[in-house]
């Protein structure tokens, strides 16, 4: 059996590979962080976030000081869309709707969540109607609506705290 000392050669490749390892560590590291920068800012939180089912990214994230939200939207590598472009008055730019049901012995119980804003002649609803998740598109001169689907189990946050906090205007 040999012992490990600072003069063994087999001491050295495992020091040096240590090395190696830890600068592989910090290197994922910093790619998995910069990747979520771009959806999600140093002063910024997640509002309700999911991935859709062909691979974009949602985000509705707010400042955590409350002084704007915003969506973002996109593929991992690029944010594909973002409003509003400027965060000054964003709050008035978007509403919140639900509708709850209590379950009982002749129906299931409902608790159906909706934020909308429109922009350029869309309107765009990020809806969480357990289990479904998504965002609905509408164009408002012909009422198509394109409904972009999310993962269930990729949802993260929720949007009922708008029923009480006061940040969005409550519609119908």
């Amino acid at each position: 059996m040999k012992v490990l000392t600072p003069n063994n050669q087999l001491f050295f490749y495992f020091y040096r590979m240590r090395k190696h390892v830890f600068a592989i560590i910090v290197l994922l590291t910093l790619a998995i962080s910069s990747h979520a920068q771009k959806y999600l800012l140093a002063n910024e939180e997640v509002i309700f976030s999911f991935n859709t089912k062909n691979n974009k990214y949602a985000v509705l994230a707010k400042d955590k000081a409350n002084a704007y939200i915003v969506y973002r939207f996109g593929t991992p590598q690029k944010i594909e869309f973002e409003f509003p472009e400027k965060t000054k008055d964003s709050w008035s730019k978007f509403n919140y709707s639900f509708y709850f049901r209590g379950g009982g012995t002749q129906n299931d119980a409902l608790d159906l969540n909706y934020v909308h804003f429109k922009n350029k002649g869309y309107k765009y609803t990020i809806y969480d109607k357990t289990p479904e998740t998504g965002i609905l598109i509408t164009n408002l001169k012909t009422n198509k609506e394109t409904d972009i689907e999310g993962k269930p189990k990729t949802r993260k946050g929720n949007l009922q705290d708008f029923r009480g906090n006061g940040l969005l205007k409550i519609t119908e």
